[in-house]
């Protein structure tokens, strides 16, 4: 049984600082403004001091999001960038994730690390495809979801018809907090509905202070259209409309919604206010033998991501851990159960989104990067206990599989290198056919075959081509008989293949020939996921 907090100074520190914690992750659909708002959130944090420098370019770039050539090429993020800051009292941890579906991994595993998310909706487009996808990913953890509605400062849907949506789309309980007075053209402002505030809207860069107000005394201050326009939406709100439940919100079947324009700054900084007094603390992780407070004092936590060669000059390999209990300081002695090895953490990495400082202690909530020379990777656990492996990390199958073709023979072991280290990260997974000596490499979109090309040749110097594989999917194959098993694998020699870590692989030529092997072997388990 693990030490529990105790009523010292220690105890008492730990419990504070993981009240303190707000780890969270920005999702939606690309396009919708994500990038923005997390650039004006790290302004009002003061951890950047100048619009635009979440997009600066060149060496600054390195440790803020969208740092990879490609991404900067597309204007889209491909890899989750963590970014840390300070506001309100509250220590805010935040996790800028791939928009683009064709990343949906790495925002899966990102996700795994996060106690909420800030849902961002375009109010023209409303709920898109891939916002919907992320949303999913969200509910399968019940992470607690924030709505922001961006660019009502432009044309879009009428809010109420964006309430609906949510709530019949994603089955969520939608209650607002704010509510936009006209929008697009004619925007007036936003109604504060818990704080019986009115913040006006500024054309012109000036920044009005929010009025204290009830709404027939706003009405007084609009256009007798609007007027009435808007008395009639704020009675209809309050009636409608659900009250803010913090229970239902924490388990993730009501969000709270916001309305604002990231690009304005207009309605951002009551966004984070709100963020900070209703998300919750790190919460409870899942593990084996036993579920983790984060008020546990036994230092533990899990990598969910690992980032090659952000430095150029220097080759560095950094894994994100996400601490999940007790006071972390550097130097410590972490047990790997997945090696049963012990890793000395001397030199970990606290992200402020333009600098990289070392960390001399972090606490519960906390993301770290681990400098390392491909000793860690996605899904490892890092712990005081030698007994302790978190879990909920899973590989997916891919639904893209490519078979590997090298143009220079004598660069075959640089090839091995690149792809074992890009799989450590989870950029692509790596499959070798039993029968053969070639790669099979899955990814989920075509794009990160594209990251997967330019950063073999850029941090490698190898020219590699993908051809088209006999196989469309695969499916990691167990039973609970091992002969039983091993028959099979002897008798589907020509389609298995083995994962990176040697689990067997049926590798499926199409779907119709999937079926047909799972019903002709009821005692073998085709799975579509795997626990790293």
């Amino acid at each position: 049984m693990d030490a529990a907090v105790s009523h010292d100074g220690a105890g008492s520190d730990l419990e504070r600082e993981v009240a303190r914690r707000r780890t969270f992750a920005i999702i939606s659909h690309p396009d919708a403004g994500k990038t923005t708002l997390t650039e004006k959130l790290l302004l009002l944090g003061g951890a950047i001091h100048l619009a635009g420098q979440v997009k600066a370019r060149g060496e600054r770039r390195r440790t803020r999001s969208d740092w990879m050539s490609i991404e900067q090429q597309r204007g889209i993020s491909v890899s989750t960038a963590v970014m840390r800051f300070d506001y309100d009292g509250h220590a805010f941890n935040l996790l800028d994730t791939p928009g683009h579906e064709d990343f949906s991994e790495d925002t899966y595993r990102t996700l795994t690390a996060v106690d909420a998310a800030i849902m961002v909706l375009d109010a023209a487009n409303g709920i898109e495809t891939q916002t919907r996808k992320l949303f999913e990913v969200c509910r399968l953890r019940d992470i607690p979801i924030v709505t922001f509605i961006n660019k009502i400062d432009r044309e879009g849907q009428d809010a109420f018809q964006l309430l609906d949506e949510i709530q019949e789309t994603l089955a969520l309980d939608a209650t607002p907090m704010s509510w936009p007075v006209g929008m697009g053209g004619i925007l007036q402002g936003m109604y504060d509905l818990a704080g019986r505030r009115f913040l006006p809207y500024a054309r012109h860069g000036e920044h009005p202070e929010p009025v204290q107000a009830e709404p027939a005394e706003i009405a007084e201050r609009l256009p007798a259209d609007q007027a009435e326009q808007f008395l009639e939406e704020a009675e209809l709100v309050q009636e409608a409309c659900p009250a803010f439940d913090a229970e239902a919100f924490r388990a993730g079947t009501m969000t709270p919604v916001f309305f604002g324009s990231a690009l304005k700054e207009f309605g951002v900084e009551e966004l984070l206010w709100n963020l900070g007094r209703m998300a919750p603390p790190p919460r409870t992780q899942p593990a084996e033998p036993a579920p983790v407070e984060p008020t546990n004092q036994k230092v533990s936590g899990f990598v969910f991501k690992v980032q090659a060669n952000m430095d150029p000059n220097h080759r560095d390999r950094v894994a994100y851990f996400r601490l999940c209990s007790g006071r972390f300081e550097r130097g410590m002695k972490l047990k790997q159960p997945r090696t049963g090895k012990t890793t000395a953490v001397h030199n970990p990495i606290m992200f402020f989104a333009q600098d990289r400082d070392l960390a001399e202690e972090a606490w519960p909530g906390d993301i770290l990067g681990i400098p390392n020379h491909g000793t860690l990777r996605v899904g490892d656990t890092l712990s005081e206990r030698s007994d302790l492996r978190f879990t909920g990390i899973p590989n997916f199958a891919p639904e893209i599989l490519r078979r590997v073709r090298l143009a220079d023979p004598m660069r075959a072991k640089h090839l091995q290198r690149a792809l074992t280290d890009l799989a450590e990260e989870g950029v692509t997974q790596v499959f070798r056919p039993v029968v053969d000596s070639s790669y099979i490499v899955g990814v989920v979109g075509q794009l990160q075959l594209d990251v997967l090309a330019q950063r073999i040749e850029t941090e490698y110097k190898v020219q590699a081509r993908f051809e088209p594989s006999p196989f469309d999917t695969c499916r990691w194959v167990t039973a609970d008989d091992e002969d039983e098993l091993q028959r099979f694998i002897d008798r589907n020699r020509s389609a298995i293949a083995e994962d990176r870590d040697g689990a067997p692989v049926y590798m499926a030529r199409n779907f119709f020939d999937l079926n047909r092997i799972q019903e002709e072997n009821p005692k073998i388990r085709f799975s579509a996921t795997r626990e790293r």
